[in-house]
């Protein structure tokens, strides 16, 4: 609310939008559920159905809206596994393996970028004074704290450490198989790269005077730092995290609003409604 004019403003500047370059950004988004579909088959030895895979990474969209920090993808595709005929087991364990190597794939990818970019962003006089010492302290004392009850509870020890044997084993296998490493890591960098050209396209589409590397190393850097804020389909924290990411590296704070606004719009909003029909429709034929 306090922060009204300028999303009013930002609203305005959609009206200057280029087409094609939005149809291209369209195109990028669409082009990052053929990612997911292929990391989630480099995840597991099983020869899953491709057109039933890729339906399921857009249905799994929607349902990432309903919980918290990827937990509705999540539990589709945990559910898409075990109807495959996975084990719940080692479908945890793929679910698991895919989360971690898109993760490493994305620091990766910013701390490349950073070190080829090293003043990409500047976010002096962005942050609130004395931000980063509590969110540090507030990291450590879960981390403390999740030990702590490893240590304390003996069940959730065991179940714990037998997760990760079957997840060790697991990733052994997929690294066994050029195919499946190569699907989970070209996977793992094609999505994050996918979406931050999205996002530059946006830019390009509303004349953001940012360079498209900046904006890829923007996109990349904010949506690391929300991953740390539970809130369904990261509603509130993204859009927040990404324009205080393009006024960084240079962007006018209501052109960044505008873009932040249009790239939501093509990839939460419009690919919403159809998502939840293909999820009621995949879950109605038993697909998941």
């Amino acid at each position: 609310m306090r922060h009204r004019s300028v999303l009013i403003e930002g609203f305005g500047h959609l009206e200057s939008a280029e087409w094609p370059w939005l149809v291209a950004a369209v195109v990028a988004t669409c082009l990052t559920w053929v990612a997911a579909a292929v990391t989630r088959q480099g995840a597991v030895m099983e020869r899953l159905p491709a057109r039933r895979l890729l339906a399921t990474q857009f249905a799994a969209g929607a349902a990432n809206h309903l919980l918290p920090t990827g937990l509705g993808a999540g539990a589709v595709n945990l559910r898409f596994m075990t109807v495959c005929g996975v084990p719940l087991a080692r479908s945890s364990a793929a679910l698991a393996l895919y989360l971690l190597a898109e993760s490493i794939a994305r620091l990766s990818l910013l701390l490349g970028l950073l070190i080829a970019f090293p003043g990409a962003l500047r976010l002096g006089g962005l942050l609130p004074d004395g931000a980063i010492g509590p969110l540090l302290l507030g990291i450590g004392v879960a981390l403390c704290a999740a030990v702590a009850v490893l240590a304390l509870v003996r069940r959730l020890r065991a179940a714990v450490f037998s997760f990760l044997r079957t997840a060790v084993g697991e990733a052994r296998s997929v690294h066994t198989r050029p195919s499946r490493a190569f699907a989970l890591w070209g996977g793992s960098l094609a999505f994050p790269l996918l979406q931050a050209a999205g996002l530059a396209a946006v830019g390009r589409a509303l004349g953001l005077a940012v360079s498209p590397a900046h904006m890829v190393i923007a996109y990349l850097a904010a949506t690391v730092a929300v991953a740390m804020v539970p809130t369904p389909g990261g509603l509130g924290s993204v859009e927040a995290a990404l324009i205080v990411a393009l006024v960084a590296a240079g962007g006018p704070v209501a052109v960044a609003t505008a873009v932040v606004l249009a790239y939501r719009i093509i990839t939460v909003w419009l690919p919403l409604l159809p998502g939840a029909l293909t999820l009621g429709a995949l879950v109605r034929w038993k697909v998941i």
